[in-house]
């Protein structure tokens, strides 16, 4: 894919989940803070940008996502009890991080980083889930494009910086950021508004 190939996209929308007759709501990106990011830049679930990328200014949508094809299946394998030691500091367990429905950083012994839910905090173990939030569901999104242009090279080099973690690091959503830069959440594809 070459520079021209690539668009900036905005798009409002809502997604649901599905798990067999039930909907719930997920998100919502509105009109006035919608998601926007870069196309062939690998921001977005592939299927979702494959839906969205050829569609104009104006132009609605309305499509599911099979769980296979967005987050995955929902895999029990990837439920850990981990050792309470890994998360003592100065010898004391973590007790103000470390705490059920906690979203906790890990890092595994190729240096992989990644995201864990705390289920439970036991006596010896701490339970995480290392599924996706969403693993597991379909996804249901309508909506419609708000924006659809070439992107700049500005711009790709701007979401290429963010994306290795030289820009907007720490990007609170949508211009709330720390990076001081005007233009984060207002046209950086970051999608951190989601």
């Amino acid at each position: 894919m070459t520079e021209k190939d690539n668009k900036m996209m905005a798009v409002a929308y809502c997604m649901e989940s599905i798990d067999g007759e039930e909907r719930e709501m997920l998100e919502e990106a509105t009109e006035s803070q919608p998601f926007q990011f870069i196309t062939g830049m690998g921001i977005t679930i592939p299927d979702f940008e494959e839906a969205v990328k050829d569609l104009q200014e104006g132009d609605a949508f309305d499509f599911t996502i099979p769980c296979g094809r967005a987050y995955g299946e929902y895999d029990d394998e990837r439920v850990l009890d981990l050792d309470k030691s890994l998360f003592e500091i100065d010898g004391r367990f973590d007790s103000e991080h470390i705490r059920p429905d906690a979203i906790i950083p890990l890092q595994n012994e190729e240096g992989q980083r990644f995201q864990a839910l705390v289920m439970e905090v036991g006596t010896d173990k701490v339970k995480v889930d290392l599924n996706h939030p969403l693993a597991g569901y379909d996804l249901h999104f309508a909506g419609k494009v708000l924006m659809s242009r070439p992107a700049t090279l500005e711009e790709m080099e701007h979401m290429a910086k963010m994306m290795s973690g030289e820009g907007c690091g720490g990007c609170g959503g949508c211009g709330e950021g720390d990076c001081g830069d005007k233009s984060c959440g207002e046209g950086c594809g970051s999608g951190c508004c989601n």
